[in-house]
């Protein structure tokens, strides 16, 4: 069977799957629709907990862009990791204790204002569609590849299918879906790797592949060095970034992490506080599997395609090279009309006056969209189509498990959050039921245009959600618990000035004209996410200094949700 068909059996049969587990496990309930019930046992959770954290940036992107950086790339894997470790131990079990739906419930609770559930529902709305693009765009760009149809219409399939068991099953759905969803995205990132690793190193566990031999006796990330460096790219194994941007970039994706509302609220599901905990590090361990496998995959798709495609006859490029030509994500120009795949780095004037003028280059004729890396890395080293296919399915897994959690985020910050909380406190459950799937109708909608749309690449803008996540929920949410004398406006203040300095920077860099000679201290839109965050705190600190204390109710709550039940006072006021 050719790859078509093997992926229609596959991708069909995990999408029967995904659906039947919707139609098994709908919501019946308000509690169902948001939590899940709230009975989600820990091991559950935490596979659900991975598939929904581990997105299409995880699992197409993040290996795509470490391909391209190299050592650099490292601040993905560091900060992605990190953050979730920091949102297990700070925040996962104080929020579980103080048992609300949502993020914006928990602020507009803790700081006993409407004014700050409003504030949080809109960061929450900012972060959840900021993230969902990225999705989208990874839904696109498997489904226009392997079904072989145009990059639109691989985004608008997607949003149905996304559609149909968020809207059906709420979070009692999207739970168990995303236990079949991780279960099929973990298998299809780790046979691919395995193969791979077997047949350029000889070693069946990628993780050590990445520092073995090749057939040839030289080490991969020697000849990926060589490589790199002969077509006028930077080292693989150095970084040449900023010190003081790759530390604000990593800052930001780990601070964002443990302010991404969508994984928060997981800890929601979970019967109890240890609970939570227990989740947390069982998910952290089923991330691990993943996280640990990208660089060698990395590696991998890196010298294999600057080996299959360097300098080598157009005419002679393997199928893969013009399937993935159809969908516009991999783009050859024949510059100077030799007919060879001339691919370097043009940017590096020392190399283009040394080497490709004299050759008679006459500028890079391949662009290679990052997010296409993980798909077509299968491909390129000859693997079976079974396995190509499970890939794609993977692929899908991933994005829409994602998808679903960021979309009911955005559905429960209007029909809780906004009708319940505020608007229609009177409002039935039949009726805040009924709003919350078509805030998810409305959502989805919107979040496929602009996956037709995207901003940047998948890691990219998923980088940018996390930065204002850390610029707006963060602070709320650690102040939230750890500092009885955070008022309301200081949370509020802190919020607004955090969200909208770094939504401003980050939009004027990348739409508005900016250049990076005019970044701010050396930080690039990725990591402004950090700076944003310290003015948050800065400017809560000061103004909670200069107004009324909460009332005496909300420093008793905090106080409560510190407390191990049963241990008596935390502090000694």
């Amino acid at each position: 069977m050719d790859t078509q068909l093997w992926t229609f059996i596959i991708v069909g049969l995990t999408f029967a799957l995904y659906i039947g587990v919707a139609i098994w496990a709908r919501a019946g309930s308000t509690k169902d629709f948001y939590v899940a019930g709230g009975g989600v046992p820990p091991l559950i959770n935490g596979m659900a907990t991975a598939a929904d954290w581990m997105s299409a940036a995880s699992y197409l992107s993040m290996a795509g862009l470490i391909s391209f950086l190299g050592y650099q790339g490292a601040q993905y894997l560091m900060g992605w990791t990190g953050g979730y470790v920091l949102l297990a131990l700070l925040l996962a079990p104080y929020l579980r204790k103080f048992g609300k739906f949502t993020v914006p419930d928990f602020i507009g609770e803790r700081y006993y204002s409407q004014t700050a559930r409003l504030v949080a529902v809109i960061c929450a709305l900012f972060v959840s569609f900021t993230y969902v693009v990225g999705q989208m765009k990874g839904v696109g760009v498997a489904f226009s590849r392997f079904l072989e149809v145009p990059f639109e219409w691989g985004v608008i399939i997607g949003v149905g299918i996304v559609f149909f068991y968020a809207v059906l099953g709420g979070m009692k759905g999207i739970t168990y879906t995303q236990v079949a969803q991780y279960c099929v995205l973990i298998f299809a990132y780790l046979v691919p790797a395995i193969f791979i690793s077997v047949l350029m190193v000889d070693n069946p566990i990628p993780q050590l592949g990445l520092g073995g031999k090749l057939q040839d006796g030289s080490y991969l990330l020697a000849k990926l060095d060589a490589l790199s460096t002969d077509l006028g790219f930077q080292e693989y194994t150095t970084s040449h970034k900023s010190k003081v941007d790759l530390f604000f970039v990593t800052a930001a994706l780990m601070l964002g992490t443990a302010g991404l509302p969508h994984v928060i609220v997981r800890f929601f599901t979970v019967p109890k506080v240890a609970d939570a905990r227990k989740s947390a590090g069982y998910a952290l361990v089923f991330i691990a599997l993943l996280y640990t496998t990208a660089p060698a995959i990395a590696a991998f798709a890196r010298t294999n395609l600057l080996n299959t495609v360097n300098n080598q006859p157009y005419a002679s490029m393997p199928a893969w090279f013009g399937n993935w030509e159809k969908t516009g994500l991999l783009q050859f120009d024949d510059k100077n009309g030799d007919g060879l795949v001339q691919y370097y780095n043009d940017k590096n004037a020392a190399f283009v006056s040394s080497v490709a003028q004299p050759k008679g280059w006459k500028g890079n004729e391949l662009v290679v969209d990052r997010d296409i890396m993980v798909l077509a890395n299968p491909e390129i080293a000859k693997l079976p189509a079974w396995v190509i296919a499970l890939v794609v399915a993977g692929g899908l897994a991933a994005a829409l498990s994602t998808a679903a959690g960021l979309l009911l985020v955005i559905s429960t910050s209007i029909s809780h959050d906004l009708l319940k909380k505020w608007l229609r406190p009177d409002i039935s459950e039949k009726a805040e039921l009924r709003a919350a799937r078509i805030a998810i109708a409305v959502a989805v909608i919107i979040a496929g245009y602009f996956g037709v749309n995207p901003p940047g690449f998948v890691a990219q803008v998923v980088a940018w959600a996390f930065g204002l996540a850390a610029a707006s929920f963060f602070p709320a949410i650690l102040l939230g618990i750890f500092s009885k004398r955070m008022n309301m406006q200081g949370a509020v203040a802190g919020m607004l000035v955090g969200l909208i300095f770094t939504g401003v920077y980050i939009f004027y860099f990348k739409y508005g004209g900016g250049t990076p000679e005019q970044y701010l201290f050396g930080i690039s839109p990725e990591g402004i996410g950090t700076l944003g965050m310290l003015l948050n705190f800065a400017v809560a600190l000061t103004v909670a200094a200069f107004t009324p204390a909460p009332p005496q109710a909300v420093q008793d709550l905090v106080e409560d949700i510190r407390i191990p039940r049963g241990s008596g006072e935390a502090t000694g006021h």
